[in-house]
């Protein structure tokens, strides 16, 4: 079954002209403050206030406007007869509050809904803020326009077609857009992904896609078939995989930084990212109930991630070298499945009592940190898995779970997180809980019991050999319960924002492993 065409992400473009003298659009958008004597207009109001003959400040008084984030006051345009033609027909004073980050992010996706199915709208609502302000619109504005549909006929509502940031048309702003649209973008390809249901997203589909997104991007991609992966000793991701009719794969995408030599790029810092790949997730023998398993279409969503952030990393201009690696494979029941008890051998000779197959992937995760430290001498391991119900228990919806060995990696990817606004909480790597990985016939117990999300981490990291290593845990935000501001009902992509503002500092392994 093909995947139905799907919706695009709105197009930005910049110009210097007041939004309501941009030529061609029906919608402009102007920004409002809140003040301790009333809400403020921002830039671009003066301008439409002139053209519409109106004081929009007395507008928002009769509407009891406040200017918190995501308020909008909507302005109707008529026009009488014989007036000068003009395609303006709506005005939106959407509310920024202080103007921060987040409440940018928020004004963004506040007018990306209220202009679903409209050709243009010009704003100046970024214009409140700095680079900072207006990359954070941007991302707003695309994942708040996010739709999948499966429907016959098409998607029911389409994105706004462009959106024009009225700020400037200088060189550094263009820079600034073309990374802002790159990483929420990856953003949209990540939730995308993981929407697709699995009767389509087969571990050989799923590579597909990721290679076909590498290769347009200038990246060297592999795959490792079914055969290969048994013959090279993946015996997480084959293990995992074998029960299904569709068989695993293992995808490998490299990039190196524009114009650096072979020898440059093996002298260049490394970092190896690992996502976790898991097409369906029935739990495998240890099945899950019913409704549990609903949404583990998505339990791909970290080997989504990963995908859309290396095919990213040109235009953010990253600076270090990316491997990323995916393994796949479906969780499923045959004959042929995984028992509990049975006794697999991970990429590299440790081997693992599996005593529950719904903790399958930290079996496929292993390997691919395993094989990273085997064969890609890396300098800064990251793994991103929805992997364990036990941190949504601790942190909620809204907050995605880290743990690392290393202080400064764990600090650089918790202020990546609060810049891209997908914040992390740090959890405690607690060697206190490593005797219950004990087993009686093999190296550890892949569901040895005692806090969840910790033991799942500490099973890791016997894989890293050492080296500086975080574990992004984002099986609690991997699906957003409801509509709210950038977020939409469904799939996050959680993650891809964060690794890019990571992975585009000039930097982003300053103090690593010091």
């Amino acid at each position: 079954m093909p995947l139905p065409p799907q919706v695009s992400p709105p197009r930005f473009a910049l110009s210097d002209v007041a939004p309501s003298r941009f030529a061609g659009v029906g919608v402009v958008a102007v920004p409002v403050l809140p003040g301790a004597d009333g809400p403020s207009l921002g830039p671009g109001a003066a301008e439409l206030a002139d053209d519409l003959g109106l004081d929009l400040l007395d507008v928002l008084d009769a509407a009891g406007a406040t200017g918190e984030t995501g308020e909008v006051n909507e302005l109707p345009v008529l026009r009488a007869a014989g007036a000068t033609d003009s395609p303006l027909t709506r005005v939106l004073m959407v509310g920024v509050g202080r103007a921060t980050p987040t409440d940018l992010r928020r004004a963004g996706a506040t007018v990306a809904r209220r202009t679903t199915n409209t050709e243009a709208v010009a704003s100046s609502v970024a214009a409140v803020s700095g680079d900072e302000g207006m990359t954070a619109f941007v991302e707003g504005a695309t994942l708040g326009s996010f739709s999948f549909s499966m429907h016959r006929n098409g998607p029911v509502d389409r994105p706004v077609g462009k959106v024009v940031l009225c700020l400037s048309e200088a060189d550094d702003e263009r820079q600034v857009l073309r990374r802002a649209v790159a990483a929420a973008g990856a953003s949209w390809t990540a939730r995308l992904l993981a929407s697709v249901p699995s009767n389509i997203k087969t571990p050989a589909w799923l590579a597909e896609q990721a290679v076909t997104a590498a290769e347009a991007a200038g990246l060297r991609a592999t795959v490792l078939d079914e055969a290969q992966l048994a013959e090279r000793g993946f015996g997480g991701v084959v293990g995992v995989g074998q029960a299904a009719a569709a068989p695993p794969r293992f995808v490998q995408l490299e990039y190196t930084p524009a114009g650096m030599s072979a020898r440059g790029a093996r002298k260049a810092p490394h970092v190896v990212l690992v996502g976790k790949g898991i097409t369906f997730d029935s739990g495998g023998l240890s099945i899950k109930p019913g409704q549990s398993m609903v949404t583990m279409k998505r339990d791909m969503t970290g080997a989504a991630v990963v995908a859309s952030v290396m095919a990213a990393l040109p235009e953010i201009d990253c600076k270090v070298r990316v491997t990323g690696l995916l393994p796949l494979a479906e969780n499923a029941v045959s004959g042929n499945a995984m028992r509990p008890g049975d006794v697999i051998t991970q990429y590299g000779g440790r081997t693992t009592e599996v005593t529950n197959t719904d903790a399958e992937g930290r079996l496929v995760l292993a390997d691919g940190l395993a094989y990273a430290v085997d064969k890609l001498d890396p300098d800064v391991l990251v793994d991103i898995a929805t992997l364990t119900g036990g941190i949504k228990v601790a942190l909620g919806q809204h907050t995605g779970g880290l743990f690392a060995n290393d202080d400064a990696l764990a600090q650089s990817l918790d202020a990546a997180g609060s810049q891209a606004g997908e914040p992390l909480w740090r959890m405690p790597l607690s060697s206190e809980y490593e005797h219950k990985l004990a087993s009686k016939i093999a190296d550890a117990d892949n569901a040895p019991g005692g806090p969840p999300a910790i033991t799942a981490a500490l099973f890791l990291q016997h894989f890293v050999g050492g080296l500086p290593w975080a574990h992004l845990d984002i099986a609690s935000v991997g699906d957003a319960p409801r509509e709210r501001f950038e977020w939409t009902e469904g799939p996050t992509g959680f993650g891809a924002r964060l690794l890019l503002a990571w992975l585009g500092q000039p930097e982003p392994l300053a103090g690593v492993g010091a």
